[in-house]
């Protein structure tokens, strides 16, 4: 098959290129930098998912997509809820428009797989959280990413798609020595905390808040089998999630690892924050076969510490 990633260069992105690569598919990615690291066989094309009429030739001879562009950081959303929609939906619509361009083209049915959000379903009180919770989205991110899922959706209803929706948890860990530059998320922070470069962690309340992890190489697999799985007229929504764990559990995982000492600063608790966010996986087990792989804690951790020296040293 051969799969356009849009978002190729990106954390998440190098880790999707490799899979697919690794299990026989052809794959275009498409990317804005000008230096970036691909297997070899991968044809990289630039492009912007913002650009309409460049996306569609950037589709050009493509049979499906991996979506992965996207704005993510909740804050910089409630201060700029219409760039979130623009990049979020927007760029999803062109994705949209590209694929049932070449299926004129082509005459072949493409599929499609976006990465969505766990953010979707809000706070919900049962747990652990099923694809069957109703989506109640408490930020502009979480609700430009809703209405993108209901675009792929209405899309699919036409019988031109099959398309799947992935609704991650919370991702970390590395692929080989490329790990999460993103320091607004716990894992990320507090490993570079204990790099030097950060001061500290900051923690709101007693650090017993549980969220659910999953290493990025067990998402990648994750996606490639939606992918595989995708059929024409059929729209599946899946959890990836796999190790619940406390900020506090992290922190000590951290020091376990590192040899390092946390700096912790301690804020009042947030009252809107869920005590617990743990979702389950077992959709995606018993339909696709899917199982992480990567995703104790302590390997999430020990990869993102390794490329974090390994950056910190070049």
């Amino acid at each position: 098959m051969r799969v356009l990633v849009t978002g190729a260069s990106g954390y998440v992105g190098q880790a999707v290129v490799r899979q697919l690569s690794q299990t026989g598919h052809e794959v275009v990615a498409l990317v804005h930098r000008s230096v970036v690291n691909v297997p070899e066989g991968v044809e990289l094309r630039r492009g912007d998912v913002l650009d309409g009429e460049g996306l569609l030739a950037a589709a050009d001879g493509v049979h499906a997509a991996v979506h992965l562009v996207s704005l993510t950081r909740i804050r910089e959303a409630f201060a700029h809820p219409t760039l979130y929609y623009r990049v979020n939906l927007g760029g999803t619509l062109h994705v949209l428009e590209a694929l049932a361009r070449q299926a004129e083209v082509t005459g072949v049915k493409p599929r499609l797989v976006m990465a969505s959000t766990a953010s979707v379903y809000g706070n919900p009180e049962r747990q652990p959280i099923d694809e069957t919770t109703p989506v109640a989205p408490q930020n502009p991110y979480a609700a430009s990413k809703v209405a993108a899922e209901e675009a792929i959706r209405w899309q699919v209803a036409t019988g031109g798609l099959g398309a799947a929706v992935l609704r991650i948890f919370n991702i970390a860990g590395a692929v080989g020595e490329l790990g999460d530059y993103d320091d607004t998320r716990i894992i990320t922070r507090t490993v570079g905390v204990a790099a030097g470069h950060l001061p500290s962690v900051e923690i709101n309340g007693d650090g017993s808040a549980v969220r659910d992890f999953v290493h990025v190489n067990d998402v990648a697999r994750a996606m490639v089998a939606a992918l595989e799985d995708a059929t024409p007229g059929r729209f599946d929504v899946y959890n990836v999630g796999a190790t619940p764990a406390s900020v506090a559990q992290i922190v000590d995982t951290v020091r376990e690892v590192t040899g390092r000492e946390i700096r912790v600063t301690h804020r009042p608790a947030n009252p809107g924050e869920s005590a617990r966010s743990v979702g389950d996986n077992s959709l995606i087990r018993q339909r696709l076969g899917w199982s992480p792989r990567q995703s104790t804690l302590t390997e999430m951790i020990r990869g993102q510490w390794e490329a974090e020296l390994l950056r910190r040293h070049r």
